[in-house]
């Protein structure tokens, strides 16, 4: 059973197994905030060597919400990878980058001033059902023992495992060309950097993610998720380690 987060009295019941939700800052990675919390419940609440991981990566140009497990909830995080995730976010339209968001210099000239409401709406609803991804290069899947970006970053060529994903909704809430805001929801695994990209394909143009925001990890919300300064002040709140 997973404890309601952020509902403990000490930083022992911590330790002994927590879950918390993360509000994950712009161009931190998953890793930082991880390190982050280590480090303040070792030299502030006097906590010893403890479990402590995240369920599901997010982009360092990606924010939103990032659960981070302690202790014996450690053993929880591939179950909480395996529920539906909700993302928002915006898709410029006219130009590609080699990492399919602004990690790279966007490049190129494509069309897109013509594009009609209509065709970016059925563009969208093609997306929707199972299907086969590509993972961008520019990620941290594992090839031949190294993560992919760091083959891209090296110029080494580098073949992708197609993964199956399942996308359940992708709603456009914005068109203001050559920016399309939208809300997706779609199974663990779905790189949306990669939809971003073949969305612009499909509209026979090119485009590229330029902000992205996880709203949901289900069964998490976004909305009951704290910032780094508030979680940081929250187990400063809580009595320190004692020894039982």
């Amino acid at each position: 059973m997973i404890p309601r987060p952020y509902s403990f009295e000490n930083i022992n019941e911590v330790m002994d197994g927590a879950v918390f939700l993360v509000d994950k800052p712009l161009k931190w990675t998953s890793f930082d905030v991880v390190g982050r919390l280590k480090w303040l419940m070792r030299h502030h609440c006097k906590a010893p060597k403890f479990k402590i991981g995240h369920a599901g990566t997010l982009d360092p140009l990606a924010n939103g919400l990032l659960v981070v497990c302690t202790g014996k909830c450690t053993k929880q995080i591939v179950a909480i990878q395996g529920g539906e995730k909700e993302y928002t976010g915006t898709i410029v339209l006219g130009q590609t980058t080699p990492s399919f968001d602004l990690e790279t210099t966007p490049e190129g000239d494509y069309p897109y001033k013509d594009l009609t409401e209509a065709q970016l709406l059925e563009a969208a609803a093609s997306f929707i059902g199972e299907q086969l991804q590509t993972p961008p290069i520019y990620s941290a899947k594992q090839i031949d023992g190294k993560r992919a970006y760091e083959a891209a970053r090296a110029g080494e060529e580098i073949q992708m495992r197609q993964a199956l994903i399942h996308v359940y909704e992708f709603e456009l809430t914005a068109i203001r060309l050559p920016e399309v805001d939208f809300k997706i929801r779609c199974s663990k695994g779905t790189y949306i950097r990669t939809i971003a990209n073949d969305f612009g394909k499909r509209l026979n143009s090119g485009s590229h993610l330029s902000a992205l925001r996880r709203t949901e990890s289900a069964p998490f919300r976004i909305e009951d998720a704290k910032t780094m300064e508030d979680l940081e002040a929250y187990l400063m709140s809580l009595p320190v380690y004692q020894k039982v």
